[in-house]
């Protein structure tokens, strides 16, 4: 039986049309021949400028961005969706949305810190979002891995510059493994390559190692963790989450606040 998941990116994918065709070949390569990976974006007109504009710097825009990613969920859940995939390093709401959810969510930044630390390596991260370095050394920490990251940086260049090396990619390579080395050099045995479109961009280019230390496909890393989730729940083998962070409300309830609130998905 096929794995359907709807995927969710924090970029307006419509407006990226260089990086949404180097996703969906990525998806290709990674994914079992029989997932199917719904590719979904924000909605136009999210952002006052293109991605990620200044609303990713803070963490209350960060917060009120998340109703979408929420709503995403949903719909995913009711139109039979057997998994729904936060693709973003900064996971807004991960958290909530896994607690309310009846199908397995996973997330970017967890999904690429677990492959990072297999064999009990440390690891380094690098963003082009300077202010997410802290939000992901949270994040990292939260879920359970903050001993085992040597750092969060930043990398050096910006995302229009991720943009623009789908044309002309050596350039920023190379200033990547510049940056990568200084993490090296921190004891990182595995690196995180930050957000998605750095990832899809050196993964597309065969860039899997710097001086011998794996980059991390955090990609390829949530879909196998979502391929997995499934596989564990269609055999039941996935435990229920309990206490407060873990247990799944009545769902009965849930869509009663939900529309109290005005959240339901249309």
């Amino acid at each position: 039986m096929g794995i359907r998941i709807w995927h969710q990116s924090f970029t307006v994918l419509s407006e990226l049309a260089a990086y949404d065709e180097a996703l969906k070949e990525h998806f290709r390569r990674v994914a079992r021949t029989d997932t199917v990976i719904a590719m979904h974006g924000m909605r136009e007109g999210t952002y006052r400028t293109n991605y990620p504009g200044d609303d990713i710097k803070h963490v209350g825009f960060q917060f009120l961005h998340a109703i979408q990613f929420l709503q995403g969920a949903l719909k995913a859940e009711r139109e039979g969706y057997d998994a729904f995939a936060l693709s973003t390093l900064p996971e807004p709401g991960l958290w909530e949305i896994r607690a309310l959810m009846r199908i397995p969510v996973v997330g970017y930044g967890e999904c690429a810190a677990r492959a990072a630390v297999g064999d009990g390596r440390r690891f380094g991260a690098l963003v082009f979002i300077p202010e997410l370095a802290e939000l992901y050394r949270e994040n990292v920490r939260r879920h359970g891995l903050g001993c085992r990251l040597v750092g969060a940086r930043d990398v050096g260049f910006r995302f229009p510059d991720v943009l623009a090396a789908f044309d002309s990619p050596g350039p920023l390579i190379d200033r990547f493994r510049e940056a990568a080395r200084g993490l090296i050099s921190a004891e990182a045995a595995a690196i995180v390559p930050g957000e998605a479109p750095l990832n899809v961009l050196l993964a597309m280019n065969g860039v899997t190692e710097v001086d011998g230390v794996p980059i991390i496909d955090s990609l390829r890393a949530w879909v196998q963790a979502a391929e997995s989730a499934v596989d564990a729940r269609r055999a039941n083998a996935d435990q229920p989450g309990a206490g407060y962070f873990g247990a799944i409300p009545d769902p009965v309830r849930r869509d009663e606040i939900l529309s109290f609130y005005g959240l339901n998905p249309a």
